[in-house]
């Protein structure tokens, strides 16, 4: 359960991202030191920024510069990747096309997904059936952004062995039928500067939500604060850039293995800067048709109390996909 917390803890992950091909990593007391501080984080606030983690700052920096110049581009331009229903709801989006409860955001994105072949996952996966759209201007835009997924993608499984341990399973617990093949999501968002004449602060670039899936890993421009995350008390705490690091969050399906030990903060993003600023969200998911509910373990350390929640993950996120979008 979340708590007052009053900033957001910073957790070098080193040690786990150097042991974390190894089962045993529980062993290391190094590695025992960041599990401790996940669970920390995972209970009290449901957000961290991680440093250690392994994926070089100069890959980093260059897809968010590939981010920019593609949001910088003639509407035109941005168009030939235009997301529709046909294309498996991956691509462009023109602001304010992306809603957060009904409200639209004064946003614009890219959505890429993990590509889903026809009949993968049978009718559940349908909606999502297609390949990425992607764009031929900037030149080296494909390639750093699959590189940037592969590498996200493996420090995502290092984290959450580190939770896993945190709960009290085994390293690999959240693998093999829950997340052994894991579906990914990776969104693309600029969100455009405050003007100058308008005196009053910036419409919501994106609006109070919690994430779908196990965990986020936030990419955010180093010179804007804008993302803020929700204590208990109410009060809206700023997730400020640091530079080199990841902020990371934790999404719907965590909360529900976890019992809700592990708690998906609310969070929401303002740019009230004048400046045009980019995020670039990677979101790794369990297995797409993987039944998530309570995990035994949690439910003893609850005392036997039981979260109601359960889900099909492919269902849940297919069910806020069709309400996301005003096409």
């Amino acid at each position: 359960m979340t708590t007052d917390f009053k900033s957001i803890p910073i957790i070098d992950v080193g040690p786990l991202v150097a042991k974390g091909d190894d089962l045993k990593m529980g062993q290391d007391p190094d590695v025992r030191e960041v599990v401790k501080q996940l669970d920390q984080a995972c209970r009290e606030t449901g957000f961290f920024y991680v440093k250690g983690h392994g994926v070089p700052e100069s890959l980093i920096n260059e897809v968010k510069d590939v981010t920019h110049k593609f949001f910088n581009l003639p509407y035109d331009e941005k168009l030939k990747i235009k997301m529709t229903p046909s294309r498996g709801y991956r691509g462009y989006q023109k602001i304010k096309e992306n809603i957060t409860k009904g409200v639209p955001d004064l946003q614009e994105a890219i959505d890429y997904y993990r590509e889903v072949k026809r009949r993968m996952y049978g009718s559940l996966g349908e909606i999502l059936e297609g390949c990425n759209q992607w764009p031929q201007d900037p030149t080296n835009f494909k390639a750093s952004m699959e590189e940037y997924v592969r590498l996200c993608t493996d420090l995502s499984r290092k984290i959450m062995r580190g939770i896993a341990l945190a709960l009290g399973g085994s390293a690999d617990e959240f693998e093999g039928e829950k997340g052994g093949d894991p579906f990914w999501v990776m969104r693309l968002i600029g969100y455009p500067g405050k003007s100058p004449t308008n005196g009053q602060d910036n419409d919501i670039g994106c609006g109070i939500h919690t994430d779908y899936g196990l965990l986020t890993l936030i990419n955010q421009d180093d010179d804007i604060t804008a993302l803020e995350v929700k204590n208990l008390s109410g009060e809206w705490i700023p997730a400020t850039p640091i530079p080199g690091t990841f902020v990371c969050n934790i999404g719907d399906m965590l909360k529900i293995w976890s019992n809700g030990l592990y708690e998906a903060t609310l969070h929401r993003v303002i740019n009230n800067s004048p400046k045009y600023r980019v995020c670039v969200a990677y979101f790794y998911e369990p297995n797409f048709d993987t039944l998530v509910e309570p995990l035994e373990m949690c439910v003893e350390k609850s005392r036997g109390t039981r979260l109601k929640e359960r889900a099909v993950y492919g269902q849940h996120l297919v069910n806020k996909v069709k309400s996301n979008f005003v096409m």
